[in-house]
């Protein structure tokens, strides 16, 4: 039987490119053949083809692809090794126009001055976690399938998300809960997870996820442990502190025009973002006891996307986890 194929067409100012996708066999071919906001993120990061765009999160290498078919070449990054495993032979086509090397993205600078690029001509986070991630049970990020609990994005962290639980004072736990999950109990689940844990230690995913539902009852099709294992997931990869180290350094190494642009899919993400945009495209600073308005020596970017782009309708039906997608783009002055 012929494979079906979904086309995608992605305006560049040499002309059109139609994207042609196999519709997927297997779960995991689904799994990875759907990167978020695919044809808007590349047709506004205008690639210039021949140039180096850093795809700073992998995953499974739907963006990447996209932006090699484009004409521009790519440095991918992950911390996730099976990332890496998978997109090596995904692109393996590619040859030596794609360049993967397993690292968060806050540290690109590293990975740059190794590999002696200067400036590149493009950049794109994804700051979505994966499908695979969430469906492989030994990672432990799933409130709904049993397995250590573990949340590590690159297994060679030290800090897991039993050890968080396990160790973490009541008030740490609170203030993660809250600022990170935004979980409106997070003190009273905190009191309770502490107390627990003297007889009984968290280890499993389950065993959480159960101790959570017992104090926070379940309202509608959302597990009431969400949150609490969103928390502790940014908290285990320092996921909003490796986000501004990333967006500095990425922005740092972009060329004159070219751009940058990012994907959330929470509001503390987008926040960053949002903010980091808007200070770096301000080229005045006022202040209401200021003679004068004076020049913003951090000016550095002209925002493309004022509003941030949302997915469209069909996608939102397609990839009901695209729904909380947000994505903003900026250029480098």
């Amino acid at each position: 039987m012929n494979a079906l194929l979904f086309e995608r067409q992605v305006w560049f100012a040499t002309g059109p490119l139609v994207i042609e996708e196999e519709a997927p066999e297997t779960m995991e071919d689904f799994i990875y053949h759907r990167p978020v906001l695919v044809t808007e993120a590349v047709e506004l990061l205008a690639p210039k083809p021949g140039a180096l765009v850093v795809d700073a999160t992998l995953g499974g290498g739907g963006h990447t692809e996209a932006i090699l078919r484009s004409g521009a070449d790519v440095l991918a990054l992950d911390q996730d090794p099976d990332a890496i495993a998978y997109a090596t032979d995904r692109l393996a086509d590619f040859g030596g126009r794609v360049t993967l090397r397993q690292a968060n993205f806050r540290e690109a600078t590293r990975v740059l001055d190794e590999l002696g690029v200067a400036q590149i001509g493009g950049a794109l986070l994804d700051l979505g976690v994966s499908s695979r991630q969430l469906e492989n049970a030994q990672r432990g990020f799933s409130v709904m399938r049993g397995g250590p609990l573990d949340m590590r994005m690159d297994p060679r962290r030290e800090l897991t998300a039993a050890t968080v639980v396990n160790t973490y004072s009541e008030e740490e736990l609170t203030r993660i809960f809250r600022e990170y999950g935004e979980e409106p109990a997070a003190r009273r689940i905190a009191s309770h997870l502490v107390k627990w844990r003297k007889s009984s230690p968290f280890t499993e995913t389950m065993q959480l996820a159960k101790a959570v539902e017992k104090i926070v009852w379940r309202h509608g099709r959302r597990h009431p442990a969400t949150q609490v294992f969103q928390a502790l997931r940014m908290e285990v990869n320092d996921e909003l502190g490796a986000l501004e180290e990333g967006l500095r350094a990425l922005t740092g190494r972009l060329e004159s025009g070219a751009r940058i642009a990012v994907i959330t899919f929470h509001s503390l993400e987008d926040r960053i973002v949002k903010n980091f945009f808007r200070e770096l495209s301000r080229e005045w600073l006022d202040e209401p006891n200021w003679p004068e308005p004076k020049r913003n020596p951090a000016f550095a970017l002209r925002l493309i996307t004022p509003k941030p782009i949302d997915p469209s309708e069909i996608e939102q039906r397609l990839n009901p986890r695209s729904r909380s997608a947000k994505l903003r783009v900026a250029e480098k002055l």
